[in-house]
């Protein structure tokens, strides 16, 4: 792995250990005195410094190393400041919503990456359009770039709301879950698929047949945004178009796996035993995912769903945990980016097992809230699998810095 890919690696790193004790911090004051912090201001300054300081920042940084595969190294000097400007305006937000919620300062720096983000993208496609041979994986590319850009659309508009003393909790909502839904199965889903059908195309396999699950899915991505707003009671035209995209998203799946099982020889014998653990683990949980929202689709499911708290955490953690940042790890290990170590290799194995416990609490705590069941200790067996987490997101940073790459003393 050459040195800016490996420092920028460690900073991501860095920055899910943040994550993950910001975790910590609220699942102790749910059930501990801890009267210096706000719950509230914790809770908005851990969802968007893991939106923007893990997640974002690991892409852009993935995205940055494939391309400096295709261009070149000094690609690296161009995205520099970028990345620096998306690491700012992320431990801006980290504080700024840490100290005072929506504020002043958090909001500026809210904005801020918005801007960082369409810089990147417009920089990004640029470099596309100047690789000679067009492939499949830059249309993946592009259009998580695009739907980046749209997601924005949701944090300009509560923006304003807030601005503007809009007190309508539909409009509030529904302006959350459009940005939360183009971020998650936007701009994540279509760069990770980017970049892992990139290193298929590397491999010289043949993924012409992937193009039409790529047009399932970019089709499907705008409607299937009802499905987190189907409790507003949608006109019909908008909720039979909101099935048919989960059915495009169900076949578009379907066609991948069958896709990947056929070639499955030779993408193994290209990846590590650990690296391809991960990414099939990632790939379950996305199963898991596109089952969770096809049962959405029935309205009382939905608005019944949406109105159980532990539901929808438990819901965004399968996607940000269990799904994107599984297959990023998986992504780091399968294509060497990093020589694991015996600390990055614990740790890794040590965050997956936090990812599964916690998942399987919030599960049961999200199924006893329909009967208004109360589960006993179960914020202390929450607080432990945050514990957990923590612990795996240190070891794994540990690793990474401690790292040896050939050459070095």
């Amino acid at each position: 792995m050459n040195q800016p890919q490996r420092r920028w690696l460690a900073i991501s790193f860095f920055n899910l250990l943040l994550v993950a004790a910001l975790g910590v911090l609220m699942r102790y004051k749910i059930e501990f005195h801890l009267p210096l912090v706000q719950q509230k201001y914790a809770l908005h300054s851990h969802s968007h410094f893991a939106f923007s300081g893990w997640i974002t920042q690991t892409l852009m940084v993935l995205m940055v190393h494939w391309l400096s595969t295709q261009l070149g190294e000094q690609v690296y000097k161009k995205y520099r400041w970028l990345l620096v400007a998306n690491l700012v305006t992320a431990y801006g937000m980290l504080v700024a919503f840490l100290l005072q919620g929506y504020g002043f300062f958090s909001i500026s720096f809210s904005t801020l990456s918005i801007f960082v983000a369409y810089v990147f993208a417009a920089t990004y496609w640029r470099q596309l359009n100047t690789i000679r041979e067009k492939k499949l994986s830059h249309a993946w590319l592009k259009a998580s770039l695009v739907f980046s850009v749209i997601s924005s659309i949701g944090a300009f508009s509560l923006a304003y709301m807030m601005a503007s003393k809009v007190n309508h909790q539909n409009l509030y909502l529904a302006a959350i879950y459009f940005f939360l839904h183009f971020q998650y199965n936007g701009w994540f889903f279509f760069a990770g698929m980017g970049l892992l059908v990139a290193q298929l195309e590397k491999m010289g396999l043949d993924v012409k047949k992937l193009r039409r699950v790529f047009l399932l899915f970019v089709y499907a991505c705008i409607p299937a945004y009802f499905l987190s707003v189907l409790w507003l009671r949608l006109p019909l035209a908008i909720y039979s178009v909101t099935v048919v995209a989960v059915l495009m998203q169900l076949a578009g799946w379907w066609w991948l796996v069958k896709w990947w099982v056929r070639h499955r020889p030779v993408i193994y014998a290209n990846l590590p035993r650990r690296g391809r653990v991960l990414l099939l683990l990632a790939a379950l949980a996305f199963s898991i995912k596109l089952i969770l929202q096809t049962g959405s689709v029935h309205p009382a499911l939905s608005q019944l769903s949406y109105g159980f708290r532990p539901i929808i955490i438990g819901y965004l953690h399968l996607v940000l945990l269990a799904v994107t940042s599984v297959f990023m790890l998986g992504y780091i290990v399968s294509f060497k980016l990093i020589v694991p170590n015996k600390t990055f290799r614990s740790g890794t194995f040590i965050f997956v097992v936090g990812i599964m416990v916690n998942e399987v609490l919030l599960m049961i705590q999200g199924v006893a809230a329909f009967s208004y069941l109360p589960i006993p200790y179960i914020n202390i067996y929450l607080l432990v699998a945050a514990i957990i987490l923590l612990s795996g997101a240190g070891l794994m940073f540990l690793g990474v810095k401690s790292v040896k790459q050939p050459g070095e003393g």
